[in-house]
């Protein structure tokens, strides 16, 4: 088409059709005008050219990313395969995934060869998994996922009976895994090493780690130097870590050593920690023991606390009743209610001489739930005669969002501090119900 305009132009150029007729300055006019015609005619042509040469690459442009967008989807839908396989523990289907994949040259191509080395060693082809993942690190020097295959590694060689060296390892989660492996099969060699990390100025929580290790190693000399940090001999800062993995962990031994680092320390705090620890540890009859005859009155309280988390319910309320301080029995109640029955806090709310505890013992029910404590709570309303009592019916009421009950009492209590005071916590609950009585006593 180009060719055919450029040949019209050129005839305009030439001159006139035969027969034309015209006189020296016409002839020089129409000469002018046929050769601005052509020029124009030119200018078209190339505009044209260049806007056919434009689309012309748009169009491989366009083709080349749509061949793109369908390969990164095939491959995508490669390697989704490839993680499906790995799920379903169908390791030779995820083998030979991820090598085409990785043969593929996709963006995942680093990913691609950790799982092949992944499922290479869950195959039992150990040899080839650690190859798979000299090769990651020698093509991807700087691939995110060079610190899951170094601990990769690390399991392939545990596995393969192996004894890891900790001291060719630079990441320091790694080396706490490598301590690990290497205690499970040389327990004299990891333990002077794992004592230096937990001496050094590694951050804490590496070092909480390598206390782990220890504490689950089982090993006397492990659990020694263990007692020797809960008795803050050493690295004084992990000292509540070692106690609370002593009972976490420990057996009759690490109990033991519990009770005498009790009976030794004036350390307050440390106590308290060696007391959640026999909480842990099901040590009821030594928690008993301290919330019965401990004279500092916060480990005392501790213990309490630590029974109700034991619901330890036959144990507290013998100690309520034998129990004559007014500030021990709120926490014995605090107690019996962390414990979750609802029992005992109904006795109190009912029968308790001292308005104090039984105010105590009322909001508990409160924080229970309106389905279990809400009729009981409506009960001693009614039939309660001490104002302060009735408000902390009303509080208890408030606080297990049961408005239908606070209503009921806003619209039949005769005593106006009262019906105040149920109408206040309407006023705050947010509650549809509260919200139309509200409105219905605006109206009036």
């Amino acid at each position: 088409m180009n060719r055919w305009i450029r040949c019209w132009s050129l005839t305009i150029a030439v001159g006139f059709p035969a027969g034309a007729q015209a006189g020296p300055d016409g002839a020089a006019g129409a000469g002018l005008e046929a050769e601005q015609a052509a020029r124009e005619a030119e200018a078209s042509a190339q505009q044209a050219e260049g806007q056919e040469r434009e689309q012309e690459r748009q169009a491989r442009d366009q083709e080349r990313e749509t061949r793109r967008q369908e390969e990164k989807q095939r491959q995508q839908e490669q390697y989704e395969r490839g993680t499906e396989a790995i799920e379903s523990e169908d390791w030779d289907a995820a083998i030979r995934v991820f090598q085409e994949v990785a043969e593929g040259g996709a963006r995942r191509t680093d990913a691609a060869l950790y799982w092949k080395a992944y499922a290479q060693g869950k195959s039992g082809h150990r040899p080839e998994a650690l190859a798979t993942l000299q090769d990651l690190r020698k093509r991807f020097a700087e691939s995110r996922w060079l610190r899951q295959a170094q601990a990769l590694e690390l399991e392939i060689r545990q596995a393969s009976g192996q004894a890891p060296n900790p001291d060719s390892v630079g990441d320091e989660d790694l080396k706490v895994m490598a301590l690990n492996g290497l205690m499970n099969m040389d327990a004299e060699r990891a333990l002077p090493l794992l004592e230096k990390l937990l001496a050094g100025s590694t951050s804490r929580r590496i070092r909480e780690r390598a206390l782990f290790v220890l504490c689950q190693s089982r090993s006397p000399r492990g659990r020694e130097i263990v007692v020797k940090i809960a008795r803050g001999q050493e690295s004084p800062d992990m000292q509540r870590k070692a106690i609370e993995y002593l009972g976490l962990f420990g057996g009759p031994e690490s109990r033991q050593a519990l009770a005498d680092i009790y009976a030794s320390s004036s350390d307050v705090e440390a106590k308290k920690a060696v007391l959640r620890s026999f909480m842990v540890a099901g040590e009821k009859a030594r928690v008993l023991a301290a919330a019965k005859g401990e004279a500092d009155p916060d480990l005392r309280r501790e213990a309490i606390q630590q029974l109700g988390v034991m619901n330890a319910q036959q144990e507290l309320w013998a100690l309520y009743q034998t129990e004559s301080s007014a500030p021990v029995k709120r926490t014995v109640i605090n107690a019996l209610f962390i414990g979750g029955s609802a029992d005992r806090p109904t006795e109190l709310a009912k029968g308790e001489k001292d308005p104090q505890l039984r105010r105590e013992a009322i909001s508990h029910l409160g924080l229970i739930g309106k389905e279990r404590t809400g009729p009981l709570l409506v009960s001693l309303y009614n039939t309660e005669k001490d104002p302060q009592v009735k408000k902390a019916v009303l509080q208890g009421l408030f606080v297990q969002g049961n408005a239908e009950a606070l209503i009921e009492i806003a619209r039949t209590e005769k005593d106006p501090e009262l019906r105040k005071a149920a109408v206040s916590h309407l006023a705050v609950m947010h509650s549809e119900a509260a919200t139309k009585f509200l409105l219905e006593i605006l109206n009036k």
